[in-house]
C-alpha cells in the first residue's frame, strides 16, 4: 500500500517551494493542499496547533512541522535515492548555513524601499 503525503501549502511560500523542491528531487507523489491563511482550514490548524502556519507535511496521518525540518524528514525517510545534503559534514555544516542564512537574513527581511 502506497503511503499518504500531503503537503500543506500556499503556492506563494518560499518554505513552501523548500519542501517542494525536496520532493520533487526524491520522486515523492504527494497530495498538494493549497491553503488560504485568511480563513486557515481545520487540517492545519489540528496539523499545527503550536504555530497555525504553513507548510506542514503529513506523512501517514502524521504532521512535520517548519519547512527545514520538513526537508530533513524528507531526506531521511526517502533515503533510497540521492541524499539532499553532502555525506561531508563540513559540506553539510556549509549548506545548512546557507538555508539558515536564507531563512534570516533573505526570506524575513523587508524589501528595501
Amino acid at each position: 500500500m502506497a503511503e499518504a503525503v500531503v503537503l500543506l501549502d500556499l503556492w506563494v511560500s518560499p518554505f513552501g517551494q523548500r519542501c517542494r523542491i525536496a520532493l520533487a528531487e526524491k520522486g515523492v507523489v504527494y497530495e498538494y493542499k493549497e491553503q488560504d491563511l485568511s480563513n486557515k482550514s481545520p487540517l492545519l490548524l489540528q496539523a499545527n496547533p503550536t504555530h497555525k502556519k504553513i507548510p506542514v507535511l503529513i506523512h501517514d496521518g502524521k504532521p512535520v512541522c517548519e519547512s527545514l525540518i520538513i526537508v530533513q524528514y524528507i531526506d531521511e525517510v526517502w533515503s533510497d535515492g540521492a541524499p539532499l545534503l553532502p555525506a561531508d559534514p563540513y559540506a553539510c555544516a556549509q549548506a545548512r548555513f546557507w538555508g539558515d542564512f536564507i531563512d534570516k537574513k533573505v526570506l524575513l527581511c523587508p524589501p528595501p524601499i
